[in-house]
């Protein structure tokens, strides 16, 4: 998958779209590598350096996947941070759980040559419904370009992401392509992921934002313009963030052998103590951006 992956972020480069890919919103500035697989190409690539397009683009580095990286290097990822590879039946099941309490029936989406039903609710509604991916990897309840637990590539029909579902309504609810793509950015726009590893939130950019090509081609038989994706990496880079779950801040990088021996409490308040940022995303239909901490607090109180 990857090497599929570095072709795609070639073309961005060439396309001078790269660093938008690779912004971080609440530092204002790259989005960081956190993660020491890396390492072997050089002090750059050290867990806390900045993600740039000119260390993507140096040989002979080579992005990976998940599922890719070395045995070793994955157990430790996964002890560190909880990574975990969900396979796809996995991610539809539980999208099919989400969607069933939403539309009050099963089984919305299981007949791709059936146009999805709405008894008593405008299809809007559902593109704009909130759903958010947390700790989201490679963004696998998002989109599903590829199942990650394989790397095999899945037919756009078969895709069963929380994006997929909520383009595939935006496809049959609409022929002109003005409104196609108003409501593609609004589909974008309610759909957040956050994950720790720079590597990751990279990796699932990337795949939202072929995936919105992807589904553009099929519709209206055409790539996106650069302004298309300009404007459509401006909602991805908010949306899809790098943050410390438990914190709720950029992520502070003591080597990775270092964050099993942290209590909770250490883990939860060590970033504050290195005067680490809490991390901001946007909230489009207010048109600003909020303290996702705050917002959390707000939603839980």
């Amino acid at each position: 998958m990857c090497v599929v992956a570095q072709t795609e972020i070639n073309r961005l480069n060439d396309m001078k779209l790269l660093g938008l890919l690779l912004s971080d919103k609440t530092s204002k500035g790259n989005i960081i590598w956190a993660t020491d697989v890396y390492g072997e190409y050089g002090k750059d690539y050290q867990r806390d350096k900045e993600i740039t397009v000119e260390l993507l683009m140096r040989e002979p580095f080579q992005l990976m996947s998940r599922a890719e990286k070395a045995r070793e290097a994955q157990a430790v990822r996964t002890k560190a941070h909880a990574e975990v590879f969900t396979p796809l039946w996995v991610v539809k099941k539980m999208n099919d759980y989400l969607d069933a309490d939403w539309f009050g029936y099963e089984g919305a989406f299981d007949d791709p040559s059936v146009p999805v039903a709405f008894p008593g609710k405008p299809w809007k509604k559902y593109v704009d419904s909130r759903r958010m991916e947390i700790t989201c990897g490679e963004g696998p309840y998002l989109v599903s370009r590829y199942d990650v637990s394989t790397g095999e590539e899945v037919p756009l029909a078969a895709r069963v992401g929380v994006l997929d579902r909520k383009l595939r309504v935006v496809s049959e609810n609409t022929d002109d392509p003005n409104k196609w793509l108003k409501w593609a950015y609004r589909a974008f726009q309610s759909t957040y992921g956050y994950e720790f590893q720079g590597d990751n939130v990279l990796l699932a950019r990337l795949n939202l934002l072929l995936t919105f090509r992807d589904y553009m081609e099929a519709k209206l038989d055409r790539e996106p313009s650069v302004k298309e994706y300009r404007n459509l990496l401006r909602i991805i880079t908010w949306n899809i963030w790098q943050m410390d779950g438990l914190s709720g801040t950029i992520p502070y990088c003591r080597a990775e052998e270092e964050f099993e021996q942290l209590s909770l409490f250490d883990w939860m308040t060590e970033a504050e103590q290195n005067g680490q940022p809490p991390c901001r995303i946007f909230d489009w239909r207010s048109n600003c951006s909020v303290e996702y901490r705050k917002l959390k607090e707000e939603k839980t109180a």
